[in-house]
């Protein structure tokens, strides 16, 4: 049972899944005929390196790793969807993660950083200019996750992702659970998971007020260059607290710890139907044979 709480991953992507095991990852893609094309690869050796037993620095490392892994995933399931040959690897395929943290860095910490500061310099000669302009930065880094998410899920391929995202989470509950893996017993498991991105994310911006506002004031430029830096030392506690609740659900105190992380995923998973749940499904059987393959 061990193994199947903190072992598997997924993700999904354009009419697909993405499920990630210890030594191999497979995606099922809905192809334009209705039928499922599957593809199967085995993970980078950094998932069996030592790195993966040092804990803080395994969840950045093997966090960036898999948001390329993500890209990869996305770009397999929109060349299935299009019919087309042309593939985004290598260097495109990174220039274009990093293009997108880019974006992600500037919109979610650099933008309230900024607000925040304006805040403290505003309010310089208070005593609580420091916590109030934390505050604020934290607060507005909240609300823009919070109503990026909300945003985007009234955009009906994102709405489609997110069912998909929804499969995926039904289908490791129901395999976590010892169940058949069949669409029809599935779709009766939760639509949340512990250990889902949307409740990483929401860990990290949370941790990152702590963080922040224990670091007291600075200048605008070092408080922009801090918040930039301190991202892999925020990541690799988040990644490390969701292992911990994940293998820690029976206690009462992390259940009540993880239920804001549940209730945001609301925002990021949809009911799926039956044939989303196939996908799902035969992405995660696909990944687990290409687990003993590799070993």
């Amino acid at each position: 049972m061990e193994d199947r709480i903190i072992s598997y991953g997924g993700q999904a992507v354009i009419e697909g899944v993405m499920m990630r095991g210890q030594n191999a990852f497979a995606v099922a893609m809905r192809a334009p005929d209705g039928s499922i094309a599957v593809h199967t690869e085995k993970l980078a050796e950094v998932y069996r390196s030592r790195i993966t037993k040092m804990p803080f620095l395994r969840g950045v490392i093997l966090l960036w790793d898999a948001l390329g892994l993500g890209m990869r995933a996305l770009t397999l399931s929109a060349n299935t969807q299009t019919g087309e040959d042309e593939k985004l690897e290598g260097p495109a395929l990174y220039l274009t993660l990093a293009l997108s943290l880019t974006f992600g860095i500037g919109l979610f910490f650099l933008l309230p950083a900024g607000i925040g500061g304006w805040v403290e310099h505003w309010m310089s000669q208070t005593n609580t200019a420091i916590w109030v302009g934390n505050l604020v930065e934290g607060a507005l880094r909240l609300l823009i996750l919070i109503g990026y998410i909300w945003g985007i899920g009234f955009m009906p391929d994102i709405r489609r992702v997110f069912q998909y995202h929804g499969a995926e989470h039904k289908t490791i509950n129901a395999y976590e659970a010892g169940a058949e893996l069949t669409p029809e017993i599935v779709a009766q498991y939760p639509i949340e998971h512990p250990r889902c991105g949307t409740a990483f994310l929401l860990t990290l911006v949370l941790l990152s007020i702590l963080v922040f506002t224990a670091l007291g004031p600075m200048p605008i430029v070092w408080r922009l260059v801090t918040r930039v830096l301190f991202i892999p030392i925020l990541a690799g506690i988040a990644v490390e607290y969701i292992r911990w609740t994940a293998n820690h659900l029976d206690n009462r105190f992390v259940q009540l710890l993880i239920k804001p992380n549940l209730a945001l995923q609301s925002l990021t998973t949809r009911t799926p139907d039956l044939a989303m749940l196939e996908v799902a499904i035969e992405s995660f059987k696909s990944m687990r044979r290409a687990e003993t393959e590799v070993l």
